[in-house]
């Protein structure tokens, strides 16, 4: 198998150990034991926890977790991605089919594979369904933005219920699902309000802190741990990162690459996406000049719409991520905002428009980086895929 890991137990040291210690260490490890088979899920001192090591593990791109596999579970540890000192989760991973091992580790127990899962947000459950784990939700937050077919089925039958905002889900419909995992996507500094004292253990996902795209992909694996798919999201992973890494070369060697820049104002305000973000390493890797690559931010920067003319109106191309019921036009465009007439791209008609309520960008993003590069592959130089028609973005008409 391409992906191994490293087994972190040594048998091969024993201690000699009086009997007096010895019979106060079994007293105290049965205590242990004993709490740690309680129902309310055991919670981690992150101020306790020493940083962790990289060993010579599995992990290729990601940053913000590490998968241990022993003999009779696996621990899987969540990097805190604002303080690398610190540990933000560690999971204790037993096979439902298994006697629970003596001495397991500090860190939330967790029974595998779970069954009845409730997830904050649609990024999580667009990796459950890539190893096809959808099944298992009985709950899920703010579902008019999941756009997975099977979601919107569901809710409308009732076999998954709408929980409300991810912020403040409705505790009493928690209770009564009674979900063994709650899949979240922490914030800084934002804890989990009265959700904690259901005793229900929180699966913190910390994906969209990875600094690239494919370390984002990967957390697919850590995901499948909790559904025994390891095999099959191995196996996926590896695909992905083969198609990714192929349009890459598709575009390592071309000649000119055109200028873009992306978006459209929004409440006076014109955010484009940083030097370092998620779309900037797109358009990089799919052949193209980013007006703003040098820009150091990871996120979005806010900008005037006069400085967006000033250095992209001779721009080649302009992509634009919307989320409407209707098709954005170039006379709409211009409608809310005539001055969007004066860029180039609008009057060589080089714009192409993603309507993220029509198609499921946000969902596939994280996971299928290769469709939307792909995407972005055919617009810039669209003789590299001449057969290949746009998944996500369209020209505008």
């Amino acid at each position: 198998m391409i992906f191994t890991v490293m087994l972190c137990i040594s048998q091969k040291q024993m201690l000699v150990i009086p009997n007096e210690v010895r019979n106060l260490l079994f007293l105290l490890l049965s205590l242990l034991l004993l709490l740690s088979c309680q129902k309310k899920a055991p919670t981690i001192n992150q101020a306790n926890i020493p940083p962790i090591i990289a060993q010579g593990d599995s992990i290729f791109f990601a940053k913000g977790f590490q998968i241990e596999t022993h003999e009779n579970y696996t621990v899987a540890t969540v990097h805190n991605p604002w303080d690398n000192r610190l540990v933000l989760q560690r999971y204790i991973l037993v096979p439902k089919a298994d006697i629970l091992p003596e001495n397991l580790p500090e860190g939330v127990l967790i029974r595998t594979p779970l069954a009845r899962t409730v997830s904050y947000g649609s990024v999580q459950c667009g990796f459950f369904a890539e190893f096809d784990a959808l099944q298992t939700l009985v709950g899920v937050c703010e579902p008019q933005y999941i756009n997975i077919p099977f979601v919107q089925e569901n809710i409308k039958t009732g076999k998954i219920v709408n929980l409300g905002q991810a912020a403040n889900p409705d505790l009493e419909k928690i209770m009564l699902i009674e979900p063994e995992a709650l899949f979240t996507a922490p914030i800084e500094n934002i804890g989990y309000g009265q959700t904690v004292k259901l005793g229900i253990p929180f699966i913190e996902c910390v994906d969209y802190m990875e600094p690239t795209l494919l370390g984002r992909v990967e957390w697919i694996r850590f995901l499948a741990l909790f559904f025994e798919k390891k095999e099959i999201a191995d196996s996926l992973f590896k695909e992905t990162v083969d198609r990714y890494n192929e349009l890459v070369r598709l575009t390592k060697n071309i000649g000119k690459r055109p200028t873009v820049f992306a978006e459209a104002v929004y409440s006076g305000i014109w955010y484009q996406p940083g030097g370092n973000s998620y779309i900037a390493q797109l358009f990089r890797d799919a052949g193209a000049d980013y007006i703003w690559k040098e820009d150091i931010n990871g996120g979005s920067i806010g900008l005037t719409f006069e400085s967006v003319l000033d250095k992209a109106e001779k721009a080649d191309f302009w992509l634009i991520k919307y989320n409407s019921p209707y098709d954005l036009t170039y006379q709409k465009l211009v409608r809310e905002y005539s001055n969007y007439a004066l860029f180039d791209a609008y009057k060589k008609r080089n714009i192409y428009v993603c309507n993220m309520g029509k198609v499921p960008y946000f969902e596939e993003l994280p996971i299928h980086p290769d469709l939307i590069l792909k995407d972005m592959v055919r617009i810039f130089h669209p003789e590299l895929l001449p057969d290949y028609g746009l998944r996500y973005y369209k020209g505008m008409e």
